[in-house]
């Protein structure tokens, strides 16, 4: 007789569900014998921890004797976490939109026992409302559809599958739409059109903070010094600091906003969003030196290393937005709670924060300071944040969101590199030594042999790993060799390509397939560089490779990061707005500034000149601190250079040429590329 089996895993979202009445599945070949053998088709349910309607859906329904029933008599019912199982939500998202219908959590699709789908939907009530139909009737009506109208079945499996192999295909016209500079430019210039001029952000509610879109836009302003793209990157991330979608006394941003104006999140904080955002943040700041994102910087770093390490050192993937059974309960306050907190200061803090007797959300506050954007003077900000202290500490005596603490490869990668980056150009080793050892924790608890394992938690590492995996730890693997000169990060950078070449590489059509020659239960593989919640796997690689090539010299990287681009530049005339990972990394390809630093790395003339370079925005910098004698591949634009004299010495070299040898920072400061003047 089925059982709920959800008791035997290790994902806490698996885990929230293992008590209901509902008799879940795991995925895999055990489920599907059962749909098999019992002759039902197959409910599948994807969400994860930190979701707020999966929550709502799972208490209405999935704790529902009455409703459990129905599903137990009439589905073999499978729960998956999506964020342990990106390959099983990626291909169900896909035929969902294929419907004609918007993805999202929690995604429920309707499977033959063969894992084919043939219908779905997302959040379903318990009873008819919202212009939904109510679950129970759902159920009973897909049930008897597969039982007693087969030939719908069929038809709607075979058209939704045949599409999803169709979409793997490059378009006719592929090479038509190579990357170019003129290309970068004339898309940053639709995508700064779609820009909020008053709030920021992509679009209307909801939004989403797209940090890759923000730094296409930024590197367009450094490239061409378009005012309209540096504005419109700068209205964007000043309003998320300040708005709502900010934690502003634990640190850290929310996933999106309800709103247009970053005021009411969905609570939840993911840890790929707040590695992308301490990315940008620290790219512009490095150009505007505006203390409000070095501030924010700072915030969310410290939150991560307080609130986001799991055991072993990993970081750990989500806070929920729900605690108590109430989104956002932890993070709202009211005005008298305030007042007694405040005392004295009360006043001050609830003008600067937006506390109002009536509240601004739902009856009560969440802190905010979107009517300012600009920091206020030292003397004032250091009150604020004694303020901001005491409202912590009360805070830390609520009931906690839940702490989904599983550790992601992929997201791990995203936040190694942004807080080692982070870490180098704000002088904080904490934050490079956390970045360390969590890249520690992925290559000796995360890893099979040369192969990587996608998720970790409980002492179990489990799932083959997906092309994000790989490049976003390679990716992250080439930072840390940048910030250490370590060569062991280099040569794990190279395994983890080799790994992806081996088993991942589209031989017929070019690019990464997004899951493995061998991974198992999977109706199709996927291939795209459109990016999602997280950059685009291909995207990414396209970069790695790059930096590989000019790192080491080796063309055949050279030649891969080309295919790369070539696969997918039919893509831009179909839709280049989810494309903007692919086209950043393309960019790197196409203006690569390679500085070259000879000196001892303990050095302080080297480290002088090392802070000169990371004090710059340059995206597409590729930074080597190499000690006097060390040969540079023969097609390095540097390529037989070395010190001058006994003094540590720069070479900058834009495409292939280079700069003089430079000795004083401020020399290496202005040879690197700085946007034209407007």
């Amino acid at each position: 007789m089925p059982r709920n089996n959800l008791d035997r895993e290790t994902s806490p979202y698996l885990l929230q569900h293992r008590d209901n009445p509902v008799h879940w599945q795991a995925w895999g070949t055990e489920a599907f014998d059962l749909a098999k053998r019992d002759n039902k088709p197959i409910l599948l349910s994807v969400g994860y921890a930190a979701c707020h309607w999966c929550h709502v859906m799972a208490h209405e329904s999935f704790e529902d004797a009455a409703i459990a029933t129905v599903m137990n008599d009439l589905f073999v019912n499978i729960k998956v976490d999506r964020e342990e199982r990106p390959d099983v939500d990626a291909i169900y998202q896909q035929a969902l939109s294929l419907t004609g219908q918007h993805g999202g959590w929690p995604l429920t699709m309707f499977l033959t026992p063969d894992a084919e789908p043939f219908w779905g939907g997302t959040y379903f009530p318990a009873e008819p409302r919202y212009g939904r139909p109510g679950f129970t009737d759902v159920l009973r009506r897909v049930s008897e559809i597969y039982h007693d109208q087969p030939e719908t079945v069929t038809t709607n499996k075979t058209a939704l599958m045949d599409a999803l192999d169709k979409i793997a295909a490059p378009p006719p016209d592929a090479a038509a739409h190579q990357v170019s500079t003129a290309i970068l430019d004339q898309i940053a210039a639709h995508i700064v059109r779609e820009v909020d001029r008053e709030h920021g952000g992509i679009g209307g509610a909801p939004k989403f903070p797209q940090p890759y879109a923000f730094e296409l836009l930024w590197r367009a302003y450094l490239r061409n010094g378009d005012a309209a793209c540096r504005a419109a990157v700068e209205i964007s991330l000043k309003n998320m600091c300040q708005g709502g979608i900010y934690d502003h006394l634990g640190g850290g941003f929310a996933r999106y906003s309800t709103d247009e104006y970053w005021l009411a999140p969905h609570f939840e904080k993911m840890l790929y969003d707040n590695a992308q955002l301490i990315d940008l943040l620290r790219l512009v700041w490095q150009h505007t030196g505006n203390p409000l994102y070095a501030t924010r910087i700072r915030e969310t770093c410290d939150w991560v290393l307080r609130e986001m390490i799991a055991d072993g050192g990993g970081f750990a993937a989500t806070l929920d937005a729900d605690s108590e059974g109430e989104e956002g309960k932890f993070y709202v306050w009211g005005e008298l709670e305030i007042n007694r907190l405040l005392g004295d200061g009360a006043e001050r803090f609830k003008a600067i924060y937006d506390v109002q007797a009536g509240g601004n959300w739902e009856g009560k506050a969440i802190l905010n300071r979107s009517h300012d954007l600009e920091l206020l003077s030292a003397p004032e900000e250091a009150a604020l944040a004694d303020m901001r202290g005491v409202l912590l500490a009360a805070r830390e005596t609520r009931v906690r969101p839940g702490w989904d603490d599983k550790v992601l490869a992929d997201w791990n990668g995203l936040m190694i590199a942004a807080m080692a980056e982070a870490g180098m150009v704000f002088d904080a080793p904490a934050w490079i030594a956390a970045a360390e050892t969590a890249f520690d924790f992925v290559v000796t608890a995360m890893s099979d042999g040369d192969r990587l394992l996608h998720s970790y938690r409980d002492g179990q590492a489990k799932h083959v790993a997906m092309l994000d995996d790989y490049a976003n730890m390679a990716r992250a693997a080439l930072v840390l060799h940048e910030i250490t000169g370590g060569p062991a990060y280099l040569a794990q950078a190279e395994a983890w390509v080799g790994v992806a070449d081996r088993h991942y590489w589209d031989g017929r059509h070019g690019g990464y397939f997004f899951t493995a020659d061998d991974a198992p239960d999977l109706i199709t593989r996927q291939r795209a560089c459109h990016d999602n919640a997280v950059p685009s796997g291909n995207g990414v690689m396209g970069g790695v490779l790059t930096r590989l090539w000019l790192l080491t010299g080796n063309n055949a990287y050279r030649e891969r990061a080309d295919a790369v681009f070539a696969a997918f530049g039919g893509e831009l005339g179909r839709n280049f707005f989810p494309m903007t990972t692919f086209l950043n990394s393309a960019e790197l390809m196409l203006s690569p500034v390679q500085v070259v630093i000879i000196g001892a790395r303990d050095d302080a003339a080297t480290d002088a000149l090392r802070r000169a370079v990371h004090a710059t925005s340059a995206p597409n910098r590729v930074l080597q601190v190499l000690p006097p004698g060390t040969d540079l591949p023969a097609a390095h634009p540097a390529h037989g250079k070395d010190q001058v004299g006994d003094t540590a010495t720069a070479y900058v070299c834009v495409g292939a040429t280079c700069s003089l040898p430079l000795t004083e920072p401020a020399a290496v400061r202005a040879a690197l590329p700085q946007p034209p003047a407007a």
